[in-house]
């Protein structure tokens, strides 16, 4: 059985090959309709979430399966204090496959290890989220047109932000990659970030102003300040607003430099960004959808044939 806990979970050649099977997903929609009938998927969410949650679920429905779960612990058995090693244990009765979000790093990997059908980490506390890193890839491929010799800027909360420890982690692994770091100093990227990319000496600029990077990048991570990670409501106010992306900025970077964020956004890109060419963020939205449906249609071993009939493997 397979899971996916973390981005590098797939080799790159199985990510090229997640990847083109998301494009020809997004190409004949029709073609995978009916690729998951009769099954079932579980979203256990311990944590709010609107995108990811609903694109997971969407994708299984566009597959022709269907969803069960919560997205409110406090409206299953954990508020009785049923921990989520039973919770995966009993779910893996009903589903044939479970996507789980929750605030604590770890319980995704804890999941795993009991359960009897395939996991889907959807993000743990501030660890990975390894299918919005999926998104982020497959938009950047579609867009760029590669994954390799680019410079990338990632702003905002690189401390805390999951998905901004994730999506280093995966673009590391690929060739001519430069990363630039562009936070204020309470929210630095976290040193074993840095430690890993040192260690495979991949290059990277830690600055504090986006106005003197922006014209190098080849993609912009914009990310929010997450007030559910700051144990101090001050810190979270003075530093909330500490960058604002605006048409003034958009401006002086390159013509083909796209924007991403994982979303939601609060106040770090201005409204009128988003009618800018290069804002992908909501093109990333659906390729999300395209993505998990690749995803959940490569861990339950399901390969569809060109007419639409469906062959299973044991995964």
């Amino acid at each position: 059985m397979r899971h996916i806990l973390t981005p590098q979970d797939f080799s790159v050649s199985e990510l090229d090959s997640l990847f083109n099977l998301a494009a020809d997903i997004e190409a004949n929609p029709k073609k995978y309709a009916n690729a998951c009938r009769g099954k079932k998927l579980a979203t256990l969410f311990y944590e709010p979430s609107t995108r990811t949650r609903l694109s997971t679920e969407t994708a299984m429905l566009n597959l022709g399966g269907s969803t069960m779960g919560f997205s409110d612990a406090s409206n299953s058995s954990v508020s009785k204090g049923e921990s989520v090693a039973d919770t995966i244990r009993t779910v893996s009765c009903f589903a044939d496959i479970a996507a789980i979000r929750h605030p604590k790093e770890g319980a995704a990997m804890v999941a795993s290890q009991v359960s009897g059908i395939p996991i889907i980490n959807c993000g743990d506390g501030g660890h990975q989220h390894p299918t919005q890193t999926l998104t982020d890839l497959m938009t950047i491929r579609s867009l760029k047109k590669r994954l390799n010799n680019m410079t990338i800027g990632l702003c905002g909360d690189l401390k805390f932000g999951r998905t901004v420890h994730s999506l280093i982690s995966a673009m590391s692994r690929y060739d001519g990659i430069r990363f630039v770091f562009i936070s204020p100093d309470e929210l630095k990227v976290p040193d074993y970030v840095i430690e890993m990319l040192e260690s495979k000496g991949i290059l990277y600029d830690e600055v504090i102003k986006l106005d003197d990077v922006i014209t190098r990048l080849d993609v912009l991570y914009m990310t929010r300040v997450q007030r559910e990670r700051f144990f101090n409501e001050e810190d979270y106010i003075r530093l909330k607003d500490f960058y604002i992306l605006t048409r003034k900025l958009m401006r002086k970077a390159k013509n083909d430099m796209y924007v991403l964020h994982p979303l939601p956004r609060v106040n770090e890109i201005s409204v009128e960004v988003d009618s800018d060419p290069r804002a992908a963020y909501f093109q990333q939205v659906q390729y999300g959808v395209y993505v998990r449906m690749a995803l959940i249609l490569t861990l339950l071993g399901i390969h569809v044939n060109e007419d639409g009939s469906v062959t299973e493997k044991t995964v």
